[in-house]
């Protein structure tokens, strides 16, 4: 349920309502004025301007001089402690760097959030093919080259219950056929990368890796964004695939001997 429909009733405790007021904000809607507040949290506006007050003191919120409110600059400073965050790009973007100097094409860093991806970075070429991408966007799973690589490396648990789910259609090319989806995440785990091709955008095609943390789990995956029309997979595979190892070796992973 989105913000825009959430009923009054569905917020009773207070940490359920500070948390309410928060989920208003998001990349649609970066500034609000209190009666927006108040509706997309399901609060009243007694109950709003009481929860604005103590949340624009604390630094999570900001008013401007018209009377609108934004996020703050104390939400960014707790956020960048996050293992998954800033600290994870820090380490990554040096490998990022150098995939870019190798393609010229958008790449990107992401990690799974329930059934979402969730972008921690993007490194935009400037005639790249444009991608529906920002920092902090979201996009399910099942649509995308980093979340097909995510997905394939995530519990049997989650992955029988994502592919049974509602799978959403963005293109004709959309994979939202539960045996299809099933035998990709197979030859995920079975090659190394995925490619989702022309899958949110027509015009597109994602190539990811995995990227692995301490003890080998898949914490995050990194991906290239090219041209569906002029796309060199077969180049593209091996140039992500030492990028994704770049950066799990420098956060703590070791390859087994072989």
């Amino acid at each position: 349920m989105t913000a825009d429909a959430l009923p009054p009733q569905t917020v009773r405790s207070a940490p359920d309502r500070l948390l309410a007021v928060l989920a208003a904000f998001d990349h649609a809607h970066p500034a609000l004025c209190l009666t927006d507040i108040s509706r997309r949290a399901g609060l009243t506006l007694t109950t709003t301007h009481r929860l604005v007050g103590a949340l624009t003191e604390w630094g999570a919120l900001e008013r401007d001089a018209d009377g609108v409110y934004h996020v703050g600059l104390r939400l960014w400073e707790v956020a960048a402690l996050a293992p998954r965050g800033l600290a994870l790009r820090q380490v990554a973007l040096p490998y990022l760097e150098d995939l870019y100097e190798a393609t010229h094409e958008n790449v990107q860093l992401a990690v799974r959030d329930g059934a979402d991806v969730v972008y921690i970075e993007w490194l935009s070429g400037r005639s790249a093919v444009g991608v529906h991408i920002r920092v902090g966007a979201r996009w399910p799973l099942h649509a995308t080259g980093v979340g097909l690589a995510l997905l394939a490396h995530s519990e049997q648990a989650f992955q029988d219950q994502y592919c049974e789910g509602p799978l959403a259609a963005f293109t004709p090319y959309t994979l939202t056929d539960p045996v299809r989806l099933r035998r990709e995440l197979a030859e995920v785990r079975r090659s190394g990368a995925a490619v989702s091709s022309r899958q949110v955008t027509d015009d597109a095609l994602s190539v990811a890796a995995p990227v692995r943390g301490r003890g080998g789990r898949v914490t995050a995956a990194v991906s290239v964004v090219v041209p569906h029309a002029t796309a060199q997979v077969p180049a593209l595979v091996p140039a992500v695939r030492l990028a994704a190892r770049g950066i799990s070796r420098a956060l703590g992973w070791q390859p087994e001997a072989r």
